[in-house]
């Protein structure tokens, strides 16, 4: 949640849900709340939600955290904490099915990017409900209860729509926002993106900051408007009684949807307002105390999180999406497809692979056969094993002849059971002539993020605190000035016939060191196994330098291109890479 000057709030703290799974409590929630009232029976629809495992949700924290530490002990925007959340995000959406948008925030104080992400399926357009919650925290620390836990609480959500993948009256669509801290930028800059007729189509936005806090209360945005009726629904079914959002009036990502005409409600447990005694009496914690004592401070970490108020916050988020979107229900046997990695590269004349996964949602295990469409000509895809139960996995393998059609296309992997479920592929086929040559490298500029990348949290980023050679985005190791190991790399298939292969890329190095004779700190460029070059401290220089190797010796070979920075205890180097490329002619 944003900074504000308003004192007067609401809060809430934290009991045991029924129907929700258990987890212990930290040290700092570990205060029990005053018993309740025994609640009146769930309604109906909370008890066909699913329970989602705060067990998974506290993971995701975990991983948040883990950013964090790594990237200077914030998530901030623009930093490279921020990019690896990003990133994290991404990834765990795009491995189960989603379509993914990342949006560039242009106008944001620290430009950075917003994630979009839809579920396939459900009503036409015109039909969204739409979740949220900033995925943004300040710089004094990692950000953990604001906002790590609304995010973390939609992405598990989100990973269990798609796990259980029922039938939708309207599509779902998530959102993870960029620059909140700064003045809900991020969710200001795509509410403007919208038209009047698309604004019209988001049926409600449901908006979801600092869920976990531990003197916190139950609080709704627009406690009594339509839009908030589910979220109060799940709530009182368990006795809570939630009460209005005053302290967060205006203060979080739900006002720009209201500005813009949109239903809104949303979760919150409170920030730096105090407990009123009723409150206190109702809910348990501790009267005249904050909500949250770390809001905005560098304690905000794993342990400032209330796991029950946490647990409450992520099945009252399922009620509202199977309450708003669920329609018949799943069948009674059903299945999900996904591919890992989504995208890759072949050359022509070569071949690369990938993992499509299965999984039962419902009812038992089933048979499911595997095909493909949406390969170019000249390319085929196949299938080891071509059918496997519900739960197994088999190797796609997608095979490029020397005259494939070069250029980026989507493969729709299908699986065929009960019902049939869909995921996506996008394959780029390089090279000309008879060699099967081309650009090798994917995403070689790094723009589209870690896609086809394995990279140490935060390498890839687009922080203006290091210029790129071009576009956005570049991979930075090292400039941390501590004993630090950071690794880049890619797997690639050099195919063999051609006459020339050349590596290159660019390379920027500025360092703190002073010395002129010693080497602390070193970026080291290997092939295969192979060290082909090795840069230090002693190689800075003022802007990019390109770098070009011949590896003609490995021709007809799966290779990995590794960059590996080391930095030692003290004074920072950094070693910017970019525009990788391995092109075969």
């Amino acid at each position: 949640m944003r900074r504000s000057t308003v004192t007067a709030g609401l809060a809430f703290a934290a009991a045991l849900a029924l129907t929700t799974s258990t987890a212990t409590l930290p040290a700092a929630a570990a205060q029990a709340p005053a018993a309740p009232a025994p609640p009146p029976p769930p309604a109906v629809a909370a008890l066909a939600a699913p329970d989602i495992s705060v067990t998974n949700v506290q993971a995701h924290l975990s991983q948040f955290q883990s950013i964090a530490t790594s990237n200077g002990g914030n998530r901030r925007s623009g930093s490279a904490g921020y990019t690896a959340s990003v990133n994290y995000v991404k990834s765990k959406l795009q491995a189960v099915g989603y379509t993914v948008t990342e949006q560039n925030c242009t106008n944001c104080t620290y430009p950075g990017n917003n994630v979009i992400a839809e579920w396939p399926g459900g009503a036409p357009a015109d039909q969204v409900i739409m979740f949220g919650a900033h995925l943004d925290g300040v710089t004094a620390g990692p950000g953990i209860n604001d906002n790590a836990s609304g995010s973390s609480v939609l992405l598990e959500n989100a990973l269990v729509l798609a796990q259980q993948n029922p039938s939708l009256t309207k599509r779902v669509r998530f959102a993870w926002w960029n620059g909140e801290e700064q003045g809900l930028q991020g969710s200001k800059f795509y509410v403007n993106s919208l038209s009047t007729a698309q604004k019209g189509y988001i049926k409600g936005y449901y908006n979801f900051d600092m869920v976990a806090s531990t003197n916190g209360g139950y609080f709704i945005n627009r406690v009594t408007s339509t839009t908030a009726a589910p979220l109060k629904a799940y709530w009182d079914s368990l006795g809570l009684s939630p009460e209005e959002n005053v302290e967060g009036q205006g203060r979080s990502d739900d006002y720009s949807f209201q500005q813009g005409g949109i239903p809104t409600s949303g979760y919150a447990m409170g920030a730096s307002a105090r407990k009123t005694s009723a409150q206190a009496a109702k809910w348990g914690g501790t009267a005249n105390a904050s909500y949250d004592p770390c809001y905005h401070r560098s304690c905000d970490t794993t342990s400032n999180i209330n796991a029950t108020g946490l647990n409450r916050s992520a099945d009252g988020v399922a009620y509202a999406i199977w309450d708003q979107a669920v329609g018949g229900g799943t069948p009674s046997n059903d299945f999900s497809v996904a591919v890992s990695p989504t995208a890759g590269s072949v050359a022509r004349g070569a071949s690369t692979t990938a993992t499509v996964s299965t999984a039962t949602t419902s009812g038992s295990a089933q048979t499911v056969a595997l095909s493909a469409s949406g390969a170019p000509s000249g390319v085929t895809v196949s299938f080891s094993p071509s059918s496997v139960t519900s739960g197994g996995s088999s190797t796609m393998t997608i095979a490029a002849s020397a005259s494939a059609a070069t250029g980026t296309y989507t493969v729709t992997v299908t699986g065929t059971g009960s019902a049939t479920r869909t995921a996506t592929y996008s394959v780029t086929v390089t090279g000309t002539g008879g060699c099967a040559g081309g650009q090798l490298v994917g995403n070689s500029g790094f723009e589209s993020g870690a896609t086809v990348w394995t990279a140490s949290s935060g390498v890839i980023t687009n922080s203006a605190s290091q210029a790129a050679h071009a576009g956005s985005y570049k991979a930075w190791l090292g400039g941390y000035g501590a004993s630090r190991t950071q690794t880049l790399s890619q797997s690639l298939a050099v195919p063999a016939g051609c006459a020339s292969y050349t590596l290159s890329f660019w390379l920027h190095i500025d360092t703190a060191e002073t010395t002129s004779t010693r080497q602390y700190d070193k970026l080291t460029v290997a092939v295969g196994g192979t060290t082909l070059a090795t840069y230090s401290n002693l190689n800075k220089a003022t802007g990019y330098a390109q770098r070009t190797f011949d590896v003609a010796a490995y021709a007809g070979q799966t290779v990995t291109l590794t960059f590996t920075g080391v930095e030692d205890a003290s004074l920072q180097t950094s070693f910017v890479v970019d525009d990788v490329t391995l092109t075969a002619s």
